[in-house]
């Protein structure tokens, strides 16, 4: 799958993490991760927070897409389930989709499956999301009403 580099989540956590953004559209996202050394545990396999923390974006973009160029959408996560099914192992390709699964005008729920290289379920999740103030119309709005720093500004 190619990478639209203008949906790549911007620095912070995601970088130091290394996951970046794939496809992403209404009501759907999905995350991408290249498992490398860091993201072992002392057992040499993936660390579980991991794979939550890829759950928790998938899914949290999953309802947060904007079609509005240049406005954007932003929601906290109020609550997070993970299941982890299978063993992930260094060099090994993940990709955690993620779809919304129901919500209302502040508030969405999504639900997300992560599968190794070979199309294995490794792990499973379900999040409940509130939209940040400005982020409920599919519009979104200006990252400057989003509360956000001026894009120019970083």
């Amino acid at each position: 799958m190619e990478e639209d580099d203008s949906q790549r989540p911007p620095g912070g956590f995601a970088d130091l993490v290394g996951y970046r953004l794939g496809a992403w559209r209404e009501g759907y996202a999905e995350v991408l991760l290249e498992v490398a050394p860091h993201h072992l545990n002392r057992s040499g396999v993936l660390h579980g927070g991991v794979l939550s923390t890829i759950l928790d974006a998938a899914c949290g973009y999953a309802g947060t897409h904007c079609g509005v160029p240049g406005n954007v959408r932003r929601a906290l996560t109020l609550s997070l389930g993970s299941h982890y099914i299978g063993r992930v192992e260094l060099g090994q390709r993940l990709t955690c989709s993620a779809r919304q699964t129901g919500g209302g005008r502040q508030v969405f729920f999504s639900a997300a499956e992560v599968r190794d290289d070979e199309g294995r379920l490794v792990a499973r999740g379900e999040g409940v999301f509130r939209y940040r103030r400005g982020s409920e119309s599919p519009e979104g709005a200006p990252p400057l009403e989003a509360g956000e720093e001026a894009l120019s500004e970083r």
